[in-house]
């Protein structure tokens, strides 16, 4: 697939990218050597291939969920600029 400068140009513009003309045709040259090698990609036999998430075998280091209150409301609302002894108060956002 050859890109145009002008397709890289739109393709900039999409991405909100100020791009000049020149670089723009050098943008699509560039994407064209990506395609290019995607295309090498898709040309190799992966039907035997398992699909993975990973290439690496990660054990899961996952922990039990348990329940447990650290901090009581007075502790935590010590923390907040303003406060009415029972909620953190905010200004209202409309």
């Amino acid at each position: 697939m050859k890109i145009s400068p002008e397709k890289a140009l739109a393709i900039a513009t999409l991405a909100r990218l100020e791009v000049s003309p020149e670089l723009a045709a050098s943008l699509g040259a560039q994407m064209d050597d990506i395609l290019g090698y995607m295309d090498k990609l898709n040309e190799l036999d992966t039907a035997s291939v398992e699909p993975m998430y990973t290439t690496v075998e990660q054990p899961g280091f996952l922990r039990e969920d348990e329940v447990a209150k650290e901090f009581g409301r007075a502790q935590i609302l010590l923390n907040a600029p303003e406060s009415d002894g029972e909620y953190f108060i905010v200004p209202r956002i409309v």
